[in-house]
């Protein structure tokens, strides 16, 4: 990891809120890579650095609330942080050849999707095991769904227990991604963490991942996109993730089967592989 690229912590202004970034200079095309729910830029720092050493520019985000950006009181859902990538793409001038490839994890996902869909500006989208949750297909009230997906209680933790606890979590991971999860937390005065994203935000997100339904959108994704699922097993029945794979007219898929929920933080090299993959088959659409 030594020969591979730093990367370094900037901000932005956008309305209403300072967006944390964490980013790499580079003459190809630029790569915007946006995390899930509750998590944080850093779990992209693997992958960021990879495309970095092959040339690319790199912007990994702190969604609202997240990480090292700013908390609003409001805008957390996915229309709203699809319209800030949309302002972040706008304030670094990326059109033409500089369009950017747009990655999401999970919810990141969906709002990557939203992105394409409803704003344009993206070269190539890739999906890492989102794009395609509706949790209304699993739960009928929002009720049921908020009982069975709440984050755990972290009150009274502190970072020394949280990185004792923690030294046993995702084993398989590398070193820099496990270490990247604990960005997750703040410290509190007190001398005890709580995650950066606060329970109600969190739960407005998860209202947002359950009302919206992302099929619609699908259609609307007219440039080069790579679905990246992990699974138990290739499907052999229609799935959600079959059904974006045919409903984008220009849309491919990579298998990670046996792979974590957050693959781009347990298997940088084979995402990166991947993603560099889809920036020139961008370079070759808009060559054509």
């Amino acid at each position: 990891m030594t020969d591979l690229p730093e990367l370094h912590d900037s901000s932005v202004e956008l309305d209403g809120f300072r967006m944390a970034l964490r980013e790499a200079p580079g003459a190809a095309r630029p790569f915007l890579l946006v995390h899930g729910l509750a998590s944080n830029a850093r779990l992209w720092d693997g992958v960021a650095r990879r495309l970095a050493a092959a040339g690319h520019e790199v912007v990994a985000v702190d969604q609202r609330g997240h990480g090292r950006s700013s908390e609003p009181e409001t805008g957390y859902d996915t229309a709203t942080a699809a319209a800030d990538l949309a302002a972040l793409v706008a304030l670094r001038g990326w059109t033409g050849d500089r369009a950017p490839v747009v990655v999401g994890q999970s919810w990141g996902g969906n709002v990557v999707l939203t992105l394409a869909a409803d704003h344009g500006g993206a070269a190539a989208v890739a999906f890492v095991d989102g794009g395609w949750i509706h949790l209304a297909d699993s739960f009928p009230t929002f009720e049921q769904c908020w009982a069975a997906l709440a984050p755990p209680d972290f009150d009274g933790w502190t970072r020394a227990g949280l990185e004792e606890r923690a030294s046993s979590w995702n084993a398989d991971w590398p070193d820099e991604s496990r270490r990247a999860a604990l960005a997750n937390f703040a410290d509190l005065p007190d001398g005890t963490v709580r995650p950066h994203l606060s329970r109600e935000h969190h739960r407005s997100i998860v209202r947002s991942l359950w009302q919206d339904d992302p099929r619609p959108l699908y259609a609307r994704v007219t440039v080069p996109a790579l679905l990246m699922p992990a699974v138990d097993a290739v499907p052999e029945t229609t799935t959600p993730v079959t059904e974006a794979l045919h409903a984008m007219p220009l849309a491919e898929v990579s298998w990670y089967v046996g792979a974590h929920h957050d693959l781009h933080a347990q298997l940088p090299d084979r995402c990166a592989t991947d993603l560099l993959a889809l920036a020139r088959r961008a370079d070759e659409v808009g060559a054509g």
